[in-house]
């Protein structure tokens, strides 16, 4: 049976957004500038799909007759979080970006959180999540009280010491400020974020967990299961749509165990056909949050060598997308996403060369080309590239 999948190259995009600059993100330009700042990245596979062919990227040429249809899709949505992001992927466009607290959350909203979770707050600022850890872990851990914090993205973030919270009593605080967190203070996501260890040598562990807001209806995915398709996710994608429209989920720590779940679910198809969602995190999470240019060189051409083979085994008319869900520009001053362009390669398998889809206004896309692949009704915005994508000519 038929199996999509979708790839999300979280936080690499490839600028270009043409209202950057109402974002304070002008130059941005992730996966340009993360090239020229390292000189160069080696990543053969990408290249031989057109990645080289729908941007400039130093180490990266143009081909002759790319492998995949490829092109851009610019984001329509208000916001540049990971929320809006993927739900536009999937067919939500959002009008109104959720609300951002550059200076903290108001003292009312964390006495109330204070009131139904029992605990004192330390921080409530935008930091950096090691750097806040590092400096309020010590008193954190001798008065018990919760470190909170939040970054340009709309999140309410609560660190804990295994110490002071072990993972079910995170998970539960967590669970406590997204039921209080309703509009005008619906952030996109409460975030646990638990860390270990020694005064000094605090490291935060890999039991993060995001509580989404649940989606309003719109998303392509309900609709895909309903036309009798698998929906499976891996990574961080399940607690961004809050499970709406998966059927079974997968977690993965980092982009290596991302990638091996993968290639297991793919080899392990069942009778019915399947989508499989999978995020790599590490892209934003380690390199573009902590302004890493070295880091996601390597970590993309570690994904360039695991992609090779993957896309050697893939059966002919399975379909495989490239994208990312925002930018995170490891070489500007910000440490956080940023309005950006993403890239877009579309393979078929047993079929080539792919044509240049140009840029295309609206996530969505995404959404429709599933849908139509899978012959499910189409979302109620978008437009499949996939006539193109069969046919190796424009949309």
């Amino acid at each position: 049976m038929a199996t999509a999948i979708l790839i999300v190259l979280d936080g690499l995009g490839v600028g270009g957004a043409p209202d950057a600059d109402a974002y304070g993100d002008t130059g941005s330009d992730t996966l340009a500038n993360m090239a020229a700042s390292v000189g160069g990245v080696h990543v053969p596979h990408l290249q031989a799909l057109g990645l080289g062919n729908l941007h400039t990227i130093v180490g990266v040429d143009p081909v002759a007759a790319p492998l995949a249809a490829h092109g851009r899709l610019q984001e329509v949505s208000a916001g540049k979080d990971s929320t809006t992001g993927h739900w536009e992927l999937m067919g939500l466009e959002i009008s109104q970006p959720f609300p951002t607290y550059p200076d903290g959350f108001p003292a009312a909203v964390i006495a109330e959180f204070s009131r139904r979770t029992g605990y004192g707050v330390l921080g409530n600022k935008a930091a950096s999540g090691t750097a806040i850890i590092a400096e309020l872990g010590d008193e954190h851990l001798a008065t018990g009280s919760l470190i909170v914090y939040t970054s340009a993205d709309s999140v309410f973030q609560i660190a804990a010491h295994d110490q002071v919270c072990d993972l079910p009593e995170l998970y539960r605080v967590c669970a406590v400020a997204r039921e209080m967190l309703q509009p005008p203070h619906q952030v996109s996501r409460v975030i646990a974020r638990p860390f270990t260890g020694p005064s000094g040598a605090f490291a935060r562990t890999a039991d993060r967990h995001d509580y989404s807001v649940v989606p309003p209806s719109g998303l392509i995915l309900p609709l895909l299961q309903d036309h009798g398709v698998a929906v499976r996710s891996i990574g961080k994608i399940y607690d961004l749509y809050a499970g709406t429209g998966i059927d079974e989920t997968f977690k993965s720590r980092n982009n290596a165990e991302g990638m091996a779940r993968l290639q297991e679910l793919y080899a392990s198809q069942g009778q019915a056909p399947n989508l499989i969602l999978l995020n790599l995190v590490d892209f934003d999470m380690l390199w573009g949050h902590r302004n890493d240019p070295e880091g996601m060189k390597g970590g993309l051409e570690a994904f360039d060598r695991w992609l090779g083979p993957f896309l050697a085994g893939m059966r002919r008319d399975d379909l495989l997308l490239l994208t990312a869900d925002h930018g995170n520009d490891p070489t500007t001053p910000s440490t956080d996403h940023s309005r950006e362009q993403v890239p877009l390669l579309a393979y078929l398998a047993g079929h080539g060369p792919g044509c240049d889809l140009g840029t295309r206004i609206g996530f969505m896309d995404v959404a429709a080309t599933f849908a139509e692949f899978f012959g499910a009704p189409a979302p109620r915005k978008g437009v499949s590239f996939l006539p193109a994508v069969r046919k190796g000519n424009p949309a």
